[in-house]
């Protein structure tokens, strides 16, 4: 068995980092999931615009989805001419909005704005409401509250690769064998699989190595297969998902 995390001796002290990875990884997927941007029609945004409800806003053409570790990812929303079509915004409770401002009913243009800096009569009109709320000046960042799921995730990056690395041995897979599967797997699914079912977290995992401590171990090459199986089949059952619950439970900007 090999040398330990120094100073680390007891269970109790495992138990305690186990929870910590754990609730690291609720408040980062909680938070990822309460702040991803969800799609709406031309009237929601030009009524949160009225009412003042906007604390910051972006005008983009595509959309980004970074889900590359420490698992919880970005959404970016890239812009490459003029203003629009896409129109997105933050909200005072965090939450992040958007629409297509080339889906509308009726828009009025009054000359307020220039309008040849748009992408169309939709997105003039959102400008327009923009200016005459007072709220142009709040362009920039939809990310404010996202700052925290990038803290917990480094957290939950750096302590699963400590432990990993130099923490007691594993017995169920080998070194490799978790390290792939952890940061490969999406949203972290391989962490909490990793503290459900291996040492030293799991009681089990400890009973099998006084039991058979020569029991063969899982390997690196299957983690790492493992793990892009698992992106690619998650991404399929998210995709189902947000067709068959829609944007306001499984939010996907890019689907």
């Amino acid at each position: 068995m090999s040398q330990g995390v120094p100073g680390v001796a007891s269970g109790r002290w495992w138990g305690t980092l186990r929870i910590t990875l754990v609730l690291l990884w609720l408040l980062g997927a909680a938070t990822t999931w309460w702040t991803a941007p969800r799609q709406q029609d031309h009237d929601r945004a030009g009524a949160d615009v009225a009412a003042g409800r906007v604390v910051a806003y972006q005008w983009g053409d595509r959309w980004k989805v970074d889900r590359s570790p420490p698992w919880f990812g970005s959404t970016t929303l890239w812009a490459s001419g003029r203003y629009g079509p896409l129109f997105a915004w933050r909200t005072p409770d965090g939450r992040v909005h958007w629409t297509d401002t080339d889906r509308f009913g009726q828009v009025t243009t009054t000359g307020a704005v220039e309008q040849e800096r748009y992408s169309g009569p939709g997105a003039v009109g959102i400008a327009q409401e923009l200016r005459a709320a007072g709220l142009e000046h709040r362009a920039g960042d939809l990310h404010g509250p996202v700052s925290a799921v990038g803290g917990a995730g480094v957290l939950l990056a750096v302590g699963a690769l400590v432990v990993v690395v130099a923490g007691p041995a594993p017995v169920r897979g080998t070194r490799w064998y978790w390290f792939w599967l952890i940061f490969l797997s999406p949203y972290g699914l391989g962490l909490l699989l990793w503290t459900a079912r291996e040492r030293p977290w799991s009681r089990s995992a400890a009973a099998v190595a006084v039991r058979n401590p020569t029991a063969p171990r899982d390997r690196g090459v299957l983690g790492f297969g493992l793990g892009i199986l698992a992106s690619v089949l998650l991404g399929a059952v998210l995709l189902v998902l947000h067709e068959a619950l829609g944007d306001w439970w499984v939010p996907r900007p890019d689907a």
